[in-house]
């Protein structure tokens, strides 16, 4: 007897599987949990073989019999149908292996996320919001330049808060996308950098300086004002130091407990920027706050850290703490601390190389990864000066600045 769609509906399950019988070698196979599943019985090459065809009621009893004929035809032909099925999961499988999406998250998860927590969750979501969308089940070796440059240009039209094309960014992920291709080049996925074919295509970034402040009088009520800011201590603590050490916002936020040595009064870490192991040496001003500090964040990891110092600020904290007392970008940065105390303190006759090598800005050549205690001692003196004049404006003392010896 043949199957009926009322016999397989009203079929119940018993204690072990059963087997209802069809034509042509197929079969339903009800467990005993209730689950109908379609089979095919056949033989290839002298040996009786099984070939799933899905479950009921998913697959209707005239889709299973029209799979079955499917299948029948192609075993007439000497061709076995399980061996066709492993066949196609073997090339999805390596489709997956191969395509954009698994190659650039292992990317990520390799190259990237190691690094700073900024530059990393920026990574993540530009390869998230503006890749994996479009590139992410395409096979690395199959996309060319021009598809990639169509994602790129989707992230160049966009607009910033000012309504200005965010070109920048575009040739940032350009620049990336070139380290993901040669990383994929390196384990085999990839053939060329296509990224490379790119340089030039996108709309040149014109950089701009960060927006900061060297007027004294004006840093004097910035400062004044960060005292007086009723925010999470944490933030105004890192609102305070920023100023007086000016490294760059994202070291400050990921800045580690254990790099900070109070004996010493120095911080040691290695900059992500530059490459190079950089020393901020800590006025008494700094001292004290970071003192304070210890006892908010100091059982976690981070120094400028929530949730017990546990995990740093996010990048975004001191530029909305900034604009909550009337500081909006165009007006200081927190990058823009960093041209403040630069523009100040050579001003004051700060010998440039001092100024710069505090900067930890790169020094060309093998000769800049052994120079991070480069000029330290006069470092120290210049930091100590730039905190007691920055003290004195926040006083609203009239200072004129402690120039160098």
């Amino acid at each position: 007897m043949t199957l009926t769609n009322t016999g397989i509906t009203n079929a119940k399950p018993s204690e072990k599987p059963k087997k209802l019988f069809d034509e042509g070698g197929l079969f339903l196979l009800i467990n005993p949990n209730g689950g109908k599943w379609w089979r095919f019985k056949y033989r290839f090459e002298g040996k009786e073989k099984l070939l799933s065809l899905g479950t009921f009621p998913d697959i209707s009893l005239k889709g299973a019999r029209d799979r079955r004929d499917d299948a029948r035809k192609l075993v007439a032909n000497g061709i076995d149908p399980s061996q066709i099925r492993k066949d196609k999961k073997t090339k999805q499988a390596a489709a997956i292996e191969n395509s954009f999406e698994t190659v650039a998250m292992e990317w990520y998860e390799t190259k990237i996320k190691p690094l700073s927590v900024s530059h990393s969750s920026r990574t993540h979501a530009y390869l998230k919001n503006d890749l994996i969308p479009y590139l992410g089940k395409i096979a690395m070796s199959e996309i060319d330049a021009p598809t990639l440059l169509q994602c790129l240009r989707r992230v160049a039209d966009r607009k910033n808060n000012q309504g200005k094309p965010i070109t920048e960014s575009a040739n940032r992920v350009r620049e990336q996308m070139g380290q993901l291709w040669r990383y994929a080049i390196s384990i085999g996925k990839a053939d060329r950098d296509i990224a490379a074919d790119l340089r030039g295509s996108l709309e040149s970034h014109r950089s701009k300086n960060f927006s900061h402040i060297t007027n004294p009088k004006l840093l004097g009520q910035l400062m004044r004002d960060i005292d007086s800011y009723g925010g999470a201590p944490v933030t105004v603590a890192a609102m305070k130091i920023l100023p007086l050490v000016f490294v760059r916002p994202g070291e400050l936020r990921a800045a580690r407990w254990e790099d900070v040595d109070f004996e010493a009064r120095e911080w040691r870490y290695f900059s992500s920027k530059t490459k190079i192991d950089h020393i901020v040496p800590l006025a008494e001003q700094v001292v004290r706050q970071l003192q304070e500090l210890r006892a908010l964040t100091g059982q976690g990891e981070y120094v400028f850290g929530v949730r017990s110092g546990m995990r740093p600020l996010s990048e975004a904290t001191i530029n909305q703490a900034l604009k909550s007392i009337g500081y909006a970008a165009d007006i200081i940065q927190p990058h823009g601390f960093r041209h403040t105390a630069a523009t100040m303190l050579a001003e004051m006759g700060w010998d440039e190389n001092t100024i710069d090598r505090q900067l930890s800005h790169l020094i060309q050549g093998v000769k800049g990864v052994y120079q991070k205690a480069k000029y330290i001692d006069e470092r120290r003196k210049m930091m100590q000066a730039w905190a007691d004049y920055v003290g004195g404006l926040k006083s609203g003392a009239t200072v004129t600045g402690l120039r160098a010896a």
